[in-house]
């Protein structure tokens, strides 16, 4: 078997392969034999069709398929011969003319490759690691949260204002001409919850039990239901009743109703306290995990294979698409609704990480222990009610725990990168972290600082 390979552009190769023939006669035959013992033809008993006229009516396709096997064969041959990591799937240039193979078959086929480089991670990346203390007052907030759990609705003559809930019926029509979805009956609605469109709680404002109004609001021009978005409609609502909010006092019953067997104040504090310490370890990890991400993709600029950000373009369309409504999601796992160009920034930023990220797992041998991975099925099941039971189900889980190990892998990866990087704490408060502001916002903050 000759092979030559040629660097066509950057990572794409252009392998051309000539593959001696002998033996291509003997497996045709052997596969024309083979059909010959079930084919069914015409004036022939089963398994008692000549070999000559199996082979005027199956030849040609037999034919191709023993060659497009040989192919398949010497291809990944060749390319073990090379050393090339091919990325995505070869393509052939052209299919060998069949009736011109004679003591040789030759092919072309072309592929990209893996980049090969060095990465870069022992030095050059800045972590500037959140150090956030848990506040009494933190703990209060989150007290707080509960109890509005429980929040329960007592009714009211006077007038509704913010906060309270209403129950209404209401009847949504455009140009006077009902629409589907708009309308229902004794619905529940805390106003200024912004669970309806903008303008729909605010002209609710102020009514009372057994009053009928007639309210008009504008649909958002990036509305979901496509057929609605940008339009002004007319809602008829009929005001059943208005109840004022009432936040359970925390008495014994009331802290034993979240899981705290002994029903004191403190106990509630400190089982709230050990969750949000979880959390913040978590959220924690998480931000100084984003921050190593940034800086190798900064380090390491790399030429990635497009059959790979094409496939990874093909995962985040679906991923999107599933989350859409059933009747959108066959449109939406093609290109019409969804284009590659929604993906491509994102697809290219995972391929190029997952590229780095295992060459650094290359070189320094990183591995995940039965220990390590045992140890983050154990944090994960913490937050549940029987976390023995939890653990117990997921180490029987040989897919799980595969997704678990490759997430285990990549904070040893993390860890190992922040050993080197430059590291200084960032303090901030257990809101800010928890809640960070959207990039717009810290953008406008920063700006506000400088001048």
């Amino acid at each position: 078997m000759q092979v030559s390979v040629e660097t066509t552009s950057g990572l794409e190769r252009k392998m051309t392969v000539d593959v001696p023939t002998e033996g291509l006669g003997a497996k045709i035959n052997d596969k024309l034999q083979s059909i010959a013992k079930t084919a069914r033809l015409n004036g022939f008993r089963p398994g008692k069709v000549p070999l000559s006229v199996v082979r005027k009516r199956y030849g040609e396709q037999v034919r191709g398929e023993v060659v497009s096997d040989m192919i398949m064969e010497t291809m990944q041959s060749a390319m073990e011969q090379e050393k090339l990591r091919v990325a995505g799937q070869p393509r052939l240039e052209a299919f060998p003319d069949l009736e011109s193979i004679d003591d040789n078959l030759s092919y072309t086929a072309v592929f990209e490759v893996y980049p090969e480089f060095d990465p870069v991670y022992e030095s050059g990346i800045k972590v500037e690691k959140p150090a956030v203390t848990i506040e009494s007052s933190d703990v209060d907030t989150m007290v707080e949260n509960l109890r509005k759990q429980r929040i329960h609705y007592h009714d009211t003559d006077r007038a509704a204002a913010n906060d309270d809930q209403i129950t209404i019926d209401f009847v949504g029509s455009i140009d006077g001409v009902p629409f589907e979805g708009g309308a229902a009956e004794k619905t529940p609605l805390v106003l200024g919850s912004g669970s309806m469109i903008p303008g729909f709680e605010e002209q609710l404002m102020g009514v009372v039990a057994g009053e009928e109004k007639t309210i008009k609001v504008s649909f958002p021009e990036n509305y979901q239901a496509q057929e609605l978005a940008g339009k002004e409609a007319e809602f008829l609502i009929n005001v059943h009743a208005v109840a004022e909010p009432h936040l359970p006092e925390l008495d014994e019953d009331t802290i034993k109703s979240f899981g705290i067997e002994d029903g004191t104040l403190e106990s509630l504090r400190a089982d709230i306290e050990k969750n949000m310490q979880r959390e913040l370890d978590q959220r924690v990890n998480a931000n100084v995990k984003q921050q190593v991400m940034s800086g190798l993709l900064e380090l390491n600029s790399i030429e990635v294979p497009s059959a790979l950000v094409g496939q990874e373009i093909g995962r985040l369309r679906e991923q999107l698409a599933q989350q859409m409504p059933e009747e959108m999601r066959e449109k939406a796992a093609t290109s019409e609704m969804l284009p590659d160009d929604m993906f491509a920034e994102e697809a290219g930023r995972r391929v190029t990480l997952g590229l780095v990220m295992g060459e650094i797992i290359k070189k320094d041998d990183i591995k995940a222990t039965d220990d390590d991975v045992r140890a983050h099925v154990e944090s994960m099941a913490a937050s549940y009610e029987n976390p023995e039971a939890v653990v117990e189900y997921y180490m029987g889980n040989e897919e799980f725990l595969e997704n678990v190990q490759g997430v285990v892998v990549e904070e040893l990866v993390t860890q190992r990168i922040v050993e080197h990087a430059e590291v200084s704490d960032k303090p901030m408060t257990f809101q800010e972290i928890m809640n960070p502001a959207p990039p717009e916002a810290e953008a406008e903050t920063e700006t506000e600082q400088e001048s």
